[in-house]
């Protein structure tokens, strides 16, 4: 159980002049930070996963990536009081993968900064049998927040990412150790 966790960043905005890359490409400098984590990224704009919800060879592989995965953070706008439809369709493109496993947050948007859309979400991944941490990442406003560098000076919001990565990391190391020594049951 030294090998580091595997989390799994995904990036759920598919709009073509999106901000999703600034505020992904943010939470990832910082988790790099940490060398408990192996770190992937999946762009849900670049897997174009079907919304039919049929087998495809990228939906092989993307559930590949999940089953392998032990943690997950959604960085995921907030659009019309809920988040993306290809998010929805990822988390639907799979399921015993997701079990056991837990999951963070980075939301951005107008003045909600995105947490309607993580509070539907907490919804979801219940059903899906994993874990919500607690601690969420939240940008209000987000293009005002990010200079043309990618960089923010917000301390709540810099603040919140520390603690959710460490939560993410307990409960990735003790699920992980879990489902090793007893497989999670459904």
């Amino acid at each position: 159980m030294d090998r580091p966790l595997r989390l799994e960043v995904i990036v759920a905005s598919p709009r073509p002049e999106r901000f999703a890359a600034v505020v992904a490409d943010w939470f990832l400098a910082a988790v790099a930070q940490r060398p408990e984590f192996a770190v992937g990224v999946l762009d849900l704009r670049e897997l174009a996963l079907p919304v039919e919800l049929t087998e495809a060879p990228e939906v092989d592989e993307f559930r590949a990536r999940i089953g392998d995965a032990d943690a997950f953070v959604a960085v995921t706008s907030e659009y019309n009081h809920g988040y993306p439809a290809s998010l929805k369709t990822a988390l639907d493109s799979a399921k015993r993968e997701w079990r056991a496993k837990p999951i963070g947050f980075v939301s951005y948007g107008g003045l909600s900064g995105g947490l309607r859309a993580v509070e539907q979400l907490r919804q979801v991944v219940a059903e899906l049998h994993m874990v919500s941490v607690r601690e969420s990442v939240s940008f209000a406003q987000a293009k005002r927040r990010f200079d043309a560098t990618g960089a923010t000076d917000d301390r709540a919001a810099i603040d919140a990412s520390a603690r959710m990565i460490d939560q993410l990391a307990w409960w990735g190391r003790t699920l992980r150790a879990a489902r090793a020594a007893d497989p999670y049951p459904g």
